[in-house]
């Protein structure tokens, strides 16, 4: 047998491993980001009211199923779990998650139906969510996603932010965990990020 002939089953064997995962006579199990961690150092109060839009990204994403990729394999194929999901889409998840963190910063965050409320808008959209194997025993969450804030409809500033945490274990949990960990690490880098900016003319 050839090594390419091997490198084939054992990636083949990974995905079947992966995308079995929890499978064996369970029901689905569900997952989302857990509880809130510690509240973080209070946000300046500069930021002001916000107006925090539901986070947007691409179409494949926009489902509960749980994804991973095999970057030792392909890593231009998103595979997903057969028997694990989130309890909503990855956008809603990032949503709450982000709007949760903000508050407990501090800041009044507001919805897109309180425009009259403040005229500042914190709008992302998502580049990446994704938990990634660089082999079959060692993954990474990866969030990556562009924020861009409003004043009176005019853009304010726009920054991209990258954060990844290992997953404890090489399976939907540990993907979960650490996607929940890239994302808080995101919310604490957007928060510190809104707080260089140029505060509100009253």
């Amino acid at each position: 047998m050839t090594s390419a002939i091997r490198n084939a089953i054992a990636i083949a064997a990974a995905a079947a491993l992966l995308g079995a995962c929890a499978s064996k006579g369970q029901p689905t199990a569900q997952y989302d980001f857990g509880p809130l961690p510690q509240a973080s150092a209070p946000a300046p109060a500069a930021i002001g009211a916000l107006i925090v839009a539901d986070i947007a990204g691409p179409n494949a994403l926009d489902t509960e199923r749980m994804q991973y990729r095999l970057l030792y394999a392909d890593a231009r194929q998103s595979r997903p779990y057969a028997y694990n999901q989130w309890t909503a889409t990855p956008f809603q998840l990032m949503t709450q998650r982000m709007k949760a963190r903000i508050a407990q910063a501090g800041v009044k965050v507001l919805s897109t139906t309180d425009a009259a409320a403040s005229p500042t808008v914190l709008r992302m959209e998502v580049n990446d969510f994704a938990q990634n194997f660089d082999s079959a025993t060692s993954s990474t969450g990866v969030v990556d996603l562009r924020a861009s804030l409003f004043r009176n409809h005019k853009l304010v500033d726009q920054k991209t932010f990258t954060r990844s945490s290992p997953a404890p274990s090489p399976d939907a949990a540990g993907g979960a965990q650490a996607l929940a960990a890239a994302t808080d690490a995101v919310t604490a880098d957007v928060l510190a990020w809104l707080a260089t900016l140029p505060p509100q003319k009253e």
